[in-house]
């Protein structure tokens, strides 16, 4: 099932009123244009079109555009992300198990990986 995401912004184009459902970004270094699924935000550089301006999209002589399409059933993250997820979390719970050398002027009253908590004076 696709979802879409719902939003009250209309197309950039002047005079159009119909609601905007892609978002068009330009990159200059590039002289690429990428249309995707309307942004989150509404960006400063970017502008959000209607389906009927995002099918009639020209662009200048030697540029190309990138479309983007969203994935029609998301998977989630891979076995590989959940992986490295333990991964990190087992790393840094062997780092806290293992005793740190802290500073003898300072008692500390708790680690939280890098950052600890020193008592006010």
């Amino acid at each position: 099932m696709r979802t879409q995401h719902r939003s009250s912004r209309t197309c950039s184009r002047a005079s159009c009123t119909l609601p905007a459902i892609k978002t068009l970004t330009y990159v200059y270094a590039d002289s690429e244009a990428v249309l995707g699924p309307l942004a989150m935000y509404a960006e400063p550089h970017s502008y959000d079109l209607c389906l009927s301006h995002s099918e009639k999209l020209t662009l200048p002589n030697g540029w190309s555009v990138t479309k983007l399409e969203p994935e029609s059933d998301p998977a989630g993250p891979s076995d590989d992300d959940l992986m490295a997820i333990a991964n990190a979390v087992r790393e840094i719970g062997n780092q806290q198990s293992a005793p740190t050398p802290s500073a003898p002027s300072q008692p500390e009253l708790g680690r939280r990986g890098h950052l600890r908590a020193l008592p006010s004076n």
